[in-house]
């Protein structure tokens, strides 16, 4: 077994008994292995291991990837920062995007999706961190993206994504993530497919599990750090 694919076991593995502990089925969290710099042939590898779902944080490489890899079933995740402009480069492969926080991302999503006859799944980021570096929609500003998301038909905003402060405190992170749970089942009332929650990384997918995310984006544990 590579180091790879016996990271990779040991991360499910953490999952999985992280769910039991919480009485949770491991069946309704997502692991978005965070593949972004990281060659093909890695990815490869842990597709053939079972990951089906990876995320990358730049348009054009996810792009190059997702044409040099011929998989039906591998999902590919938009993590990072959306420059409008791109949109274009990634609307005919990825399958999620979560990372929007303005009409006008939504809007062009929307327009390229079409030109593809795709309809592509979209979580709105919630700067739950009060870090402006990290991006994201206040809370007070969801309405108006998830009541306009409703006129386009070539999207679906199924969630909601968050990135804690980058702090040793537990509980500062914990907090945040409650935070974003608390705005995904107030607004689940009225929006009833704003279902998933992606939070939790490397370092805090613990906490994030412990407070409802169903999607987990893992990368250093997985694929080792990057240079």
């Amino acid at each position: 077994m590579s180091v790879l694919t016996e990271q990779l076991a040991k991360t499910e593995e953490s999952i999985t008994q992280q769910c039991l502990a919480g009485g949770r089925n491991r069946e309704e969290v997502i692991l978005v292995a965070v593949s972004k710099t990281k060659p093909l042939h890695m990815i490869e590898e842990a597709y053939a291991a079972g990951q089906r779902h990876f995320g990358e944080n730049r348009m054009q490489e996810l792009q190059e990837k997702a044409e040099s890899l011929d998989h039906d079933d591998l999902q590919w995740h938009m993590i990072g920062t959306l420059q409008t402009n791109k949109i274009k480069f990634i609307a005919a492969y990825v399958h999620w995007i979560h990372s929007v926080f303005k009409v006008k991302q939504l809007n062009e999503i929307n327009k390229r999706a079409a030109q593809h006859n795709r309809v592509i799944n979209v979580l709105i980021q919630v700067n739950i961190s009060e870090e402006p570096q990290k991006g994201g929609c206040e809370a007070d500003e969801l309405d108006e993206l998830l009541t306009h998301a409703q006129t386009l038909d070539h999207i679906l905003v199924r969630g909601l994504m968050g990135m804690a402060k980058f702090t040793d405190d537990e509980t500062t992170i914990s907090d945040s993530f409650e935070l974003l749970r608390n705005l995904q089942q107030r607004h689940n009332t009225n929006y009833p497919k704003l279902t998933e929650l992606s939070m939790g990384m490397s370092n805090d997918y613990a906490l994030a599990l412990d407070k409802g995310s169903t999607m987990l984006r893992i990368g250093s544990s997985i694929f080792g750090s990057r240079a």
